[in-house]
């Protein structure tokens, strides 16, 4: 699809020199890459499992270049959540948050999970994350996503910026805003983006940006940085929106990124661009430090489940898994939830799903989920299956087919002993549990 005079226009003016080079960039096939999620396998186990070759990315220490031009989403190593397919720039912001392990960290723009799920691996189980996203419809990818790459502590909502930000005032060490923008740097990836894009489209993305980025502010503590960014060249939702905040919020500081990703931006600030020709589709990134701020705000978590059905929970955790058994659990309706540890309080703030789903209570008796399974690692599984990536009854299972299969009870399935998910044995069989949702046709 031919890409608008008027943005040609601006790219020219911008780049100078560049812009030949950006139109050939712009003239080949997109980059696809994957990102390896540590809370399920190494790299090298991961190049063992995949079909096709990978090649470090220079945006994140877990980013690869993938040579493959088929789908993703039916390899048994993304059934197993060993991978999250994203372009490789996007994982740049999150290079840039830099969370530790330990911290509590806000994404507040968070569909579909790319960079939620990049924050996770580096948590390391440590920690909390929040990953919010307004669109309600938006919202199922992300709850999926982290359930797959087994993200335990975690807790995802769907608010408004201003509400969440407002109950969670100075709880969050790290806050990232990948915002919604006029996707320039989708422009190879999806002919829609191209469709939609005008100058005042772009006009108006920076207006809600900054609007976001005013409620963001309000979750940072004092001493944590918040980090910027978007998938678009134009200059107003990037150079102007970051000197606007700086502006407008003066007890936040500019801050150079941990890592010098791309190339700087136009303006000299200290903020970063990454164009095609850099080895991405296109992504800024600006990192801010507040100074002093008022006291966190945020509650304290008190729905704690007690009792027989909670020691019941136990119980059903500690039949299939070895290992320590969390002691925090909720009911929500008919599910029982594995609590993250220091939560706040949730209320208000448009919860879908705290922690990772432990079971379903059906009739008195309790029934593990699909979650609970995911954020184990196989070894920890008592008496898993193990199947390897290319064997026929893998691909069974992830149709959801019955597979011959000796003992009795709940049994793990594993690929290269990494949990994609269970069944139930009995009479020699594996009655297969595998989401409906998730299966290969």
């Amino acid at each position: 699809m031919p890409l608008p005079k008027s943005f040609l226009a601006r790219m020219q003016a911008l780049l100078g020199p560049e812009y030949p080079a950006f139109l050939e960039a712009c003239s080949q096939p997109p980059f696809r890459g994957v990102r390896v999620n540590p809370l399920k396998c190494s790299a090298g186990l991961l190049r063992q499992s995949l079909p096709f070759a990978i090649e470090p990315a220079p945006f994140a220490p877990t980013s690869f270049y993938a040579q493959w031009d088929k789908g993703f989403g039916s390899l048994p190593a993304h059934h197993a959540g060993m991978f999250y397919a994203q372009e490789p720039s996007a994982a740049s912001a999150v290079t840039a948050l830099d969370p530790q392990p330990g911290h509590r960290v806000l994404d507040l723009c968070a569909a579909p999970g790319g960079k939620s799920t990049q924050i996770a691996g580096l948590l390391q189980g440590r920690g909390l994350l929040w990953a919010n996203e307004v669109v309600r419809s938006r919202a199922g990818a992300l709850l999926s996503n982290l359930e797959r790459l087994g993200v335990a502590n975690s807790v995802a909502s769907s608010c408004h910026p201003q509400t969440l930000c407002q109950g969670l005032a100075g709880y969050f060490d790290r806050v990232l805003v990948d915002a919604p923008c006029s996707g320039e740097g989708m422009f190879r990836r999806d002919p829609r983006a191209v469709e939609e894009w005008s100058p005042e489209h772009a006009a108006s993305c920076a207006i809600r940006q900054r609007a976001i980025l005013d409620s963001a502010a309000l979750a940072v503590k004092a001493g944590g940085a918040l980090v910027y960014s978007t998938c678009t060249f134009s200059p107003e939702e990037n150079e102007e929106t970051a000197a606007w905040f700086l502006k407008n919020h003066p007890d936040f500081t500019a801050e150079a990124l941990p890592v010098p990703l791309g190339r700087p931006a136009h303006d000299g600030g200290p903020w970063r661009r990454i164009y095609p020709m850099d080895g991405g589709e296109g992504h800024f990134v600006a990192r801010f430090r507040r100074g002093d701020g008022g006291p966190c705000r945020a509650g304290t978590f008190g729905g704690e489940l007690r009792g027989s059905l909670a020691e019941a929970g136990r119980e059903l955790y500690r039949s299939l898994f070895s290992g320590d058994c969390p002691e925090r659990l909720a009911q929500v309706k008919d599910s029982l939830l594995l609590l993250p540890e220091g939560l706040p309080d949730l209320r208000g703030l448009g919860v879908l799903r705290a922690g990772a789903e432990l079971c379903q209570v059906r009739k008195g008796r309790l029934e593990p989920s699909h979650g609970v399974f995911m954020c184990q690692q196989g070894q920890a599984c008592r008496e898993p299956l193990e199947l390897s990536p290319e064997s026929p009854e893998l691909e069974a299972f992830l149709r959801g087919e019955e597979l011959e299969c000796g003992g009795k009870g709940y049994r793990a399935v594993c690929v290269n002993g990494v949990t994609t998910g269970f069944g139930k044995a009995s009479g020699g069989r594996l009655k297969n549990r595998y989401p409906k949702g998730l299966r290969n046709k």
